[in-house]
């Protein structure tokens, strides 16, 4: 018995070797029919025909009439940056594209009567994206207006309403601190940047520079480019497929048509006061964002426009 083992352990080790010896021959036989070969570098850009190009800007730009002085070195690259950064933003520029058609035709209206340049409705679009957002300081709405200025404009803001998301009312605000502000820095484009920074940031910035216009400032890095953004949004949205971005007519957001119910009472339950009105919670809200709560507290018998939509939309 021992011996047989002695010899199959033999016999096992010969099979192993003279497979070793194989594989090694074969190896040597492949590399000399296929010698290895270092890989070629296909088109450098690796992109094949894809490609990012830079943009030509406009000859001149001027906003609310006042002309944009882009034949200097520093107000050129800045202009150019907005462009780059609002063009190659396509999802965001889309979108724009969609909402303003939505929304325009009402801030359009109200600035048309308030006798502020139809420009400023791009700054709605660079401060919310034409959404009621809130930002991380408590400013809210369309226009940003930050709660204790919303009550200088006689706004009501508060908890339960909240006239910053009403997008009239709103929009009629912000048309009264334009008007305050022009009046002060006696220009639109002046006007414009103190939004951003404040009518008082923006005068002592030009009485310590000694200079006149928001072009010849040295400004912190938002109110700079602030008033850059408006002209780059404003470009776009006027032509968006100069700037490729297409959209058809029916792929626009547009409006619902509405029908005001005059209000005068306490609401204790808006879910059921829309059930009662045929259409749920989440549409009321919808076209009310301006109600913050689940009911309406109005004690003092204040006067109230709720919007409800007309039949067939939201079947």
């Amino acid at each position: 018995m021992e011996r047989m083992k002695k010899i199959l352990l033999g016999a096992g080790i010969v099979v192993v070797l003279l497979l070793a010896v194989s594989a090694v021959q074969q190896n040597s036989s492949l590399q000399e029919m296929e010698p290895m070969k270092t890989p070629e570098l296909k088109d450098p850009s690796r992109v094949g025909d894809y490609g990012v190009y830079a943009l030509e800007l406009p000859k001149t730009l001027d906003f609310a009439g006042e002309s944009v002085p882009l034949h200097h070195p520093d107000i050129k690259e800045r202009a150019d940056r907005e462009f780059l950064v609002n063009t190659y933003w396509q999802s965001n520029g889309i979108m724009l594209v969609k909402k303003s058609k939505k929304y325009f035709p009402v801030i359009e209206a109200i600035l048309a009567e308030e006798g502020i340049p139809d420009d400023f409705k791009y700054l709605a679009v660079i401060e919310s994206g034409l959404d009621n957002v809130k930002s991380p300081a408590g400013a809210s709405g369309f226009w940003q207006i930050m709660s204790a200025t919303g009550k200088e404009l006689d706004l009501e803001v508060n908890s339960n309403v909240d006239e910053r998301y009403h997008l009239e009312k709103a929009t009629r605000a912000a048309c009264k601190y334009l008007k305050d502000s022009k009046e002060r820095m006696g220009t639109w484009t002046l006007a414009a940047a103190a939004y951003n920074a404040g009518n008082a940031g923006i005068n002592r910035e030009l009485e310590r520079q000694q200079a006149t216009s928001y072009y010849d400032l040295l400004l912190g890095q938002e109110t700079g480019r602030y008033v850059f953004r408006i002209l780059a949004l404003k470009e776009i949205l006027k032509s968006p497929e100069s700037f490729g971005f297409n959209v058809e007519p029916e792929q626009y957001y547009y409006q619902v048509p509405t029908k005001k119910i005059l209000v005068d009472y306490e609401i204790d339950d808006l879910a059921a006061f829309a059930k009662a009105n045929s259409i749920n919670y989440k549409i009321l809200k919808i076209h009310n964002p301006w109600l913050r709560e689940n009911k309406l507290n109005n004690k003092s018998g204040k006067l109230y426009e709720i919007e409800i939509p007309e039949n067939g939309y939201y079947d």
